[in-house]
């Protein structure tokens, strides 16, 4: 297929230096493979999604002279391009994921689960989960009361994800491989390094995970460019596109941008944002050159 690449920022804070390397990387690639770039707009979570944001984004992005083909903008043959208007699709992968029983209803309370929707970086990445409902078995309308010999099915029938977390059910133990195009060979455990993941929130928002994979087939993107805090949510994301008979895309991942510390920028350094870099009279160039080596 033709090269087809994505930036995808999410509209909960000013876009940084982390975010202008990153796109400006996926700018770069689609521009040496003579292929097309889709700008997404992840406007998932409604409570941390902001207009103001999603507003700003197109206008810093074409600051630094990233320019894109199909958007929430310029429209294209894959739309719509905002996530709060995807809805339907994830539905259908969430039926299939059901039917397929690749997925469980899990009631367990999470004061953290708003990250699900989120995609996770260092530091605030899903945790672990003990597994309380993983023996439930969702059981759809048209299958209700005939039962499965060798799995506990659910009494209630289950013809929309809303009001209990549904999460995938790894498969542990089994060693989810990839080889990233700049971070190399990867590796990640199921069970050990990730367990069961979160697909779809109780308050009705699909999660992170799910969205992407189902949007990245829909929009027909062929390399994930993305930052480096994301490898472990790849492992996740392949088990998904399996599960889905999805293609694989390739990936790369690039280097995180950190600051004097250490630490992975993120969107409260709003001194470093790109909004506030260019009111001090940075150029674009300027900022791509604070990135990493």
């Amino acid at each position: 297929m033709p090269y087809r690449g994505r930036i995808a920022p999410s509209p909960t804070g000013l876009l940084h230096i982390g975010h202008a390397c990153t796109f400006w990387t996926a700018y770069q690639r689609a521009l040496a493979h003579s292929g097309t770039l889709v700008l997404r707009n992840e406007d998932l979570d409604p409570q941390r999604s902001k207009a103001e944001y999603a507003a700003a984004m197109p206008e810093d992005l074409r600051w630094l002279g990233i320019k894109w083909q199909e958007g929430p903008d310029v429209g294209g043959p894959f739309g719509p391009y905002e996530q709060s208007n995807r809805r339907n699709f994830y539905l259908e992968a969430w039926r299939r994921l059901r039917d397929g029983r690749f997925i469980y209803p899990c009631t367990c309370s999470r004061r953290d689960l708003a990250l699900a929707a989120a995609a996770p970086n260092e530091g605030d990445d899903e945790p672990m989960y003990p597994g309380t409902c993983r023996h439930r078995i969702p059981t759809p309308a048209k299958e209700a009361g005939m039962g499965h010999p060798d799995q506990v099915s659910e009494d209630r029938e289950y013809d929309s994800p809303t009001g209990v977390n549904w999460r995938f059910r790894v498969p542990d133990g089994e060693a989810i491989s990839f080889n990233d195009a700049r971070q190399g060979p990867q590796a990640y455990i199921a069970g050990r390094d990730f367990g069961d993941f979160v697909v779809w929130r109780r308050d009705d928002v699909p999660a992170y995970q799910l969205a992407v994979v189902v949007d990245d087939e829909a929009m027909q993107i062929t390399e994930v460019v993305r930052g480096a805090d994301l490898l472990k949510s790849t492992a996740r994301q392949l088990l998904l596109i399996r599960a889905l008979s999805y293609r694989t895309p390739a990936y790369y991942h690039s280097d995180l941008v950190r600051d004097e510390q250490g630490v992975r920028l993120a969107k409260r350094h709003d001194a470093l944002s790109l909004r506030a870099l260019r009111d001090r009279g940075l150029s674009p160039f300027d900022v791509l050159a604070m990135g990493p080596a």
